[in-house]
Parts: structure tokens; sequence; C-alpha cells
């Protein structure tokens, strides 16, 4: 092992079927919709596959991709693996990646009961049993022998197509509730025929198409196989017999990857695409008791919120994996991999795990935490200038910090002013939350990298106009962020009325019973801590009861609206804060009606407002506003607004 590299097991090469991986890091699949309306990889798909490559992982998974375009699409602008003429562009995908060391595979998938509602072409969706999903698509068809044979011919048709378009293996995607995980879960298979009852019977349609794809692509095309360790609800697959059917799926397949939980089921969907308010190294107990099964002869993998080459290594080298599957972390950095190698793991930039990435539709993937992410090959170097200028921050927060780093990047001179005494601004309030662990690490490597990034840093210094202007500046970046509403309630200015920061930073401890005024993210958030800690929470917000912590990623707001459900925090919507006295709080819903809420403690999270920069921006003709000093908005607008300014000076 080269000095350098103090990772015994992460960076050591992996026998696969008859290939070999050349590390143990593997691009677990995400969906990128990147695809154009017929189904062909736009040069923004190539770019993001050369992108993963690019990163030194040993394989790089394309998201799921349906094996049948009328009964089985999940999500918009997929990929079309179905047809012979989409070859040419599968053999550019697979280019971007060889052309860079990684091999490449493709997560085939039928959604069954799960189709996309307005993707399904047929009149039926399949599934092992009529089941269908509340508030999906309702008309499901329990498969007869003609159906089953004929979704064989189509992972069998696309597997030979995959090889033909130089793909070098395909996963199989078993898990999280899709066709060949409804088959295998005693949750939704409840057939009676040779199909459904015992596992031997719930796996048959599984091992069918594994065997067929084996039979049909030889032994030099390697099958990978996902599966759930736990679905992660009462009556669903659990780990034993999960085992059962690796033990029979291993002779087909090369590789299993342990996942757990179900993406249909929102009970079960946190477990699938896991928040932040999840433990990292998530399935680690799964995959270990898969790995430990002396029959299981197959290389294990496991994916599930492994944040860094540190925890990859520590489950490889526990033997609870041969390898692991990451994302998310790959994303926040590309140099992850590479970095750690050189002996340079505290310079990697941390993962937040807020799913930005995959937020939306439409050529959405994005990072909270790297602008450079998804923007093709523009932005994946950092350009100089091509005139050096001086240039004021105004602001060491975000934005701030984003935009000094940058432009220093750019060669370009810069000073950057923060009134207090520390870098971070209002993340150094909001990162003391007892699950805001993640962004409490790229708090500190953020405030760490923006102080030794060249800039002149001038901290507890305000920034007057008088000031900024004794520099000289060539352009001025005014990032000084945001500050409280102040809302014309009588009592708001109570001494037991406290604004949210405080209470997140821990500079005001609250207790007993207590009153969140305003129910976006912040406020939420906030309630859920305060419950946790053994409070008695209320939220009021005045939008509806469905748009509480309204603007968050759609998998991150879920869980956190269950889990403000499981701490019994009360969530008031369609009601306004009238006063605040000694009896508590007194709001009203839409009719007028008044109540008031008992409250030892009120927490102000009535939202925000850009700080006023007017006296700035006609200082000197290039003046630019970012962040939520320009709009209100998130990290992730924060450092993209802070980027795109940088990079255009």
């Amino acid at each position: 092992m080269p000095a350098f590299n103090d990772y015994e097991h992460v960076y050591k090469p992996l026998p696969l079927g008859r290939t070999t991986l050349r590390n143990r890091i593997i691009f677990s699949p995400m969906v990128c919709d990147y695809a154009d309306s017929i189904g062909q990889p736009t040069q923004g798909y190539i770019d993001f596959i050369e992108e993963q490559a690019r990163t030194g992982v040993a394989l790089v998974n394309v998201g799921a991709t349906p094996v049948n375009w009328d009964t089985a699409p999940d999500y918009p602008a997929e990929l079309d693996v179905t047809q012979d003429n989409k070859i040419n562009g599968l053999v550019l995908l697979a280019d971007a990646a060889h052309r860079h060391g990684a091999k490449i595979s493709i997560e085939l998938v039928h959604a069954g009961r799960g189709v996309h509602p307005e993707l399904i072409k047929s009149k039926w969706a399949l599934a092992s049993s009529n089941f269908p999903i509340p508030g999906q698509y309702p008309y499901i068809k329990e498969m007869d022998q003609h159906d089953i044979e004929e979704t064989i011919a189509c992972y069998v048709d696309c597997a030979k197509r995959l090889k033909r378009a130089q793909f070098d293996g395909v996963l199989v995607h078993a898990a999280h509730g899709n066709l060949l995980g409804q088959f295998l879960s005693p949750l939704t298979n409840r057939r009676s025929d040779c199909y459904g009852g015992s596992l031997e019977n719930r796996s048959r349609f599984p091992l069918m198409i594994l065997k067929a794809v084996r039979e049909a692509v030889g032994d030099d095309f390697f099958l990978d196989m996902r599966i759930s360790g736990d679905e992660m609800v009462e009556g669903g697959m659990k780990i034993d017999e999960v085992v059962e059917f690796i033990k029979m799926a291993q002779e087909y397949i090369d590789m299993v990857n342990i996942s757990a939980g179900l993406i249909v089921d929102w009970r079960a969907q946190f477990f699938t695409m896991p928040p932040y308010y999840q433990p990292h190294c998530l399935n680690v107990s799964l995959s270990r008791v898969v790995k430990e099964c002396p029959d299981v002869t197959i290389p294990v993998t496991v994916v599930g919120c492994i944040a860094n080459i540190d925890e990859a290594e520590e489950i490889i080298g526990s033997g609870a994996a041969d390898a692991c599957y990451m994302a998310r972390a790959l994303l926040a950095d590309s140099e992850m991999l590479k970095k750690s190698y050189r002996g340079e793991p505290e310079s990697v930039r941390p993962c937040l795990r807020c799913y930005s990435c995959a937020d939306g539709g439409g050529n959405h993937i994005s990072c909270a935490v790297n602008p450079q992410l998804g923007r093709g090959h523009r932005y994946w170097e950092i350009r100089p200038a091509l005139k050096r200028k001086k240039v004021v921050v105004i602001g060491g927060g975000p934005a701030g910090m984003m935009a000094a780093q940058i432009a220093v990047r750019r060669g370009h001179d810069v000073v950057l002013f923060e009134q207090n005494e520390s870098l971070g601004g209002t993340l150094n309030d909001i990162n003391k939350l007892p699950f805001k662990y993640d962004l409490l690490n790229y708090t500190e490597w953020v405030v760490g990298q923006t102080l030794a990034c060249g800039a002149d840093i001038r901290l507890g210094v305000e920034a007057t106009p008088e000031v900024v202007m004794r520099e000289n500046p060539d352009a001025i970046i005014v990032a000084m962020g945001a500050e409280p509403i102040q809302a014309s309630i009588p009592g708001i200015d109570r001494e037991n009325v406290v604004p949210v920061r405080d209470v997140d930073s821990g500079r005001v401890k609250v207790s007993g019973e207590v009153v969140v005024c305003g129910g976006g993210s912040s406020g939420c958030e906030t309630a859920l801590a305060l419950a946790m800690g053994g409070c008695k929470v209320t939220i009021v917000e005045k939008g509806a009861n469905d748009s509480f912590a309204h603007g968050m990623t759609h998998i991150t707001r879920g869980m956190l609206i269950a889990l403000l459900e499981s701490n019994k925090v009360t969530c008031l919507g369609e009601h306004v804060v009238l006063s605040v006295d000694d009896e508590g709080v007194h709001v009203g819903d839409s009719q007028w009606q008044e109540q008031v809420l008992k409250a030892d403690f009120v927490v102000d999270a009535l939202g925000l407002k850009p700080t006023p920069s007017e006296q700035y921006v006609e200082l000197i003709p290039e003046v630019h506003v970012i962040g939520d000093c320009g709009r209100i908005g998130n990290i992730y607008r924060a450092n993209q607004s802070a980027f795109d300014c940088a990079m255009e000076l």
C-alpha cells in the first residue's frame, strides 16, 4: 500500500464475475431526468455520467430505467433501452464512463403497481396482486402467465441490448417495492398459485428473470441485484427471508446490493431515500447479516447514507460489506476518492444529505454545496478571469464565503468584511439542532476553506460604504443575508417570546409548553428539536395544513412531517397569531374564531426579509447582490447565486 494511502480496503480491487472493479466504491444509481422526450440521452446525461466516472469510482450505475414503456415507467425523462434505435445514444454513455476507467451498469426496473400515473400507456398496471397504492394508478392487473413470460422477455431483451451497447453489466432492481419486490414481499403478494404463498413460490418469478437474463448475456456480462434487506413496514419482507432469497439468486447473479424500505409507501420511503434525520451508514446492520451468512458466496454491497471514505473503510474493514454504493457524497465533492487516496480527507466537502440533488423534474441534478455539479463542461474547471479585479465581499455567510473562494480561485484580489467575529452567518445558529450534524460538519469545513482561500478576511468590521470605498474596488458583492420580519403583533416583544435563531443556537433555553409562530422549514425543525427535548409544542401557521415546511425537498419534508407527528407536535394550519399576553398566544382561524394556546415560551419563526443593501448598489458601476440579501432562499440558492456571480466577474 502506498505511504500516502491510509485505506487498506477501499482502494483494493474487487473481482466481479469475469471482470474486476478497480476499487470498492460504486456510484449508486440516481434518477437524473436527463433523457429527452423519446428516451435518448441528452448531452447533459452524457456529461453527468462522465462526471460520475471522473470521480474515480469503480462502477457507475445509471438510475432506474424501465424494461417496458407501456407498463413499467416510474419517473419522467427516463432512458429508453427497449429499442435498437436507441443503441447509439447508449454507446455514448458507456464511452463516457470507460474514458475514465469506470465500468458502467444500468438499473433495470419494472415499477409494477408503482408505475407513474401520467406515464403509463397500458390500461392496466401489472403487479403480483391487486393492491393499488393510495393516490397512485388505481387500475391494477394481477399478472397472469402470459404477463409473466412477456415481462421476462422484456428484461432479457433490454439486457442483451445493453451488452451490445458496450455496457459492462446490469443491476436488476428487486428492492423498494418495485415489481420484483412486489412478488417477493408477503405484504404485496397475496397470490394462491405457484407464484404466491411460500418464499419459494414468491421467489419463483424473480428467479426466472435472473436465470433468463444470465442465460441470455453469458458470463462475460455481470449481473448485479438490488434488494431491500428490510421493507420497514409491518408484514413486509425481513432480513431472514432476504438472505434465503439471495442464497437462491446467487446461482445467477455476481453481486447483491443491500438497501431498505419501500419507495411506494410513505412509512418506509425514508429508508429508501434517507434524509439527514436518519443516521449515517443506515443499512450496514442488514448487509452484515447477509455478509456473515456462510452460504452467501457472492460479493455483498451496501447503500444508505455513507458519507465519506472513512465510513466506507470501516464498513468494508469490519466485514459488513465487500463494497459501498455512494451517490450524494460524491456529488458534493467529485474529488472525494482522489483526495482521500492522497491522504487529504479533511479537504473533502461534506454532503448535507438535503436532497437538493433530487428535487424536481427535468435536468435537475444539482447540489446545495457544489454549484459545479450537473452543469456540463463549462463549469468543470474554475478558469482564471481575463482581467484581475479588486473585489469587496460584504458578509461572511454561505453566499459571501462561496463568492470569496471562487473569486480568489479565478485570480481576483478579494477583501471580505464580516461584522461578527467569525464566519458562517446563519449556519452558526441552525447547525446546533440535534439532527443537523451534517450541516455542522459543512460549516466547519467551509469556514476553514474560506479562511485559507487567500482572501483578505476582516472579521469584526462593519462594511459601511466609507469602509468599502477605501478599498477602491472594481466590483462589490453584497452578501449580507436576511433579518427577521418584525411582525406587528401585540405582545410579540414580551420576554417569553424568543427569536427562532436564539432557540436553535441554544442562546436561550425554552421548556414546558411552547408555541412556535410560523410553520416554515425553520419553525418546523425548531419545533421538532424542542419536542425531542421534552417540550409540548404547537406550531401555528397561517397557510393550509399541507403548507407546513413548504419549500423543502419532498422526501426531507415528508420525513419531517412524519417526525412531527410521531413526536406529538400539534400543527395548527389556517390560523393567524393575533396577540401574546399572560394567558398565552391568541390565534384566530379563517372564520375569526379565537382560541388561546397556553405557552410558557413563544418562538418567533414568522420569516425573514432581505437585509437592506441600497446603500451599496450605486457606489460603483459593478455591484452584485447575492444570497438571501437578494432573495430569501436556502443554502442551495445562496451558493448557486454566489458561484454564478463570481464566475462572471
